[in-house]
């Protein structure tokens, strides 16, 4: 049954608290996305440290107030940097995000990808096909639908977001995260629960690194221990609210991107967003 977000659950305060709060959130990002980022991070009012040398990754991690793990541009030294910081994070309850970007491309990506979920992340954000490759290759999605997707387009998605949506609730019930799958509507679970996110622009699309970017936001908005469920919500409508208005004004994917950042700035607690949850 669908229904609109109660009062309790509106997550304007949430933005609120991110702002009064400006967490610290340490990214193990790839190189394409670092710049971005960090951008959007400190734009929607938050703190990025692009922390990822082995040597520091893991003491960094206890002082910060969330992290995110995205594979975007794997190499060995990196992957041992995201075992030591999401190892560092489970231990001292820091919430952190795994974004398993092109999991289901190689079989580094896949093996690295399995290895961190040991790690117990809070949430698991990706796109569609990433959702559904990594539900299949951790076992948590056997056979059906959610198994047969079209798999990973590079790092894009082949598969829509309506196609994800039991596999994401089974990974999210395997592992215990909240699991989020991007695309043309957003869908968030936590195996439960499940909501809907609508909104945005295709001119998202049209620029490198905003999802990779994404997965920072929502570590952001749950830092702090928030029901990582609502805060992933909060991120996501607000996310698509700013690239919705960012379109406006921009003549194309170059605009667009400064729109972007401009109108994540200018965001407030009461504009409302498109959140609809199931239960």
């Amino acid at each position: 049954m669908a229904h609109a977000v109660p009062a309790a659950h509106t997550p304007g305060p949430r933005l609120a608290a991110l702002r009064a709060e400006r967490p610290l959130v340490q990214a193990i990002t790839n190189y394409v996305s670092m710049d971005v980022a960090a951008n959007v991070l400190l734009a929607l009012g938050a703190s990025p440290a692009m922390v990822h040398a082995k040597e520091e990754a893991a003491e960094f991690a206890h002082i910060c107030g969330a992290l995110v793990v995205n594979i975007g541009t794997l190499s060995a030294p990196w992957v041992e940097a995201m075992h030591l910081a999401a190892a560092a994070a489970q231990a001292a309850r820091i919430p952190w995000a795994l974004d398993p970007v092109g999991v289901g491309a190689t079989a580094f990506r896949n093996q690295t990808s399995l290895a961190l979920l040991a790690h117990r992340p809070t949430l698991i954000r990706g796109n569609a096909s990433e959702i559904i490759a990594l539900a299949r290759l951790s076992g948590a999605a056997q056979g059906g639908e959610q198994a047969r997707g079209g798999g990973p387009k590079g790092v894009d998605s082949a598969d829509s977001s309506a196609a994800a949506i039991e596999a994401a609730k089974a990974l999210a019930r395997a592992t215990g995260a909240v699991v989020a799958a991007t695309g043309e509507f957003d869908v968030v679970t936590d195996g439960e629960r499940l909501a809907r996110i609508h909104g945005g622009h295709e001119l998202m699309t049209r620029v490198t690194a905003l999802g990779c970017a994404l997965s920072g936001v929502c570590a952001a908005f749950l830092a702090g221990r928030r029901d990582p469920f609502e805060a992933t919500a909060a991120a996501l409508g607000f996310y698509k609210l700013a690239g919705a208005r960012a379109a406006a004004p921009a003549q194309g994917p170059g605009s667009f991107r400064v729109a972007f950042l401009d109108m994540l700035a200018a965001l407030e607690p009461s504009d409302e967003i498109d959140l609809v949850i199931e239960t």
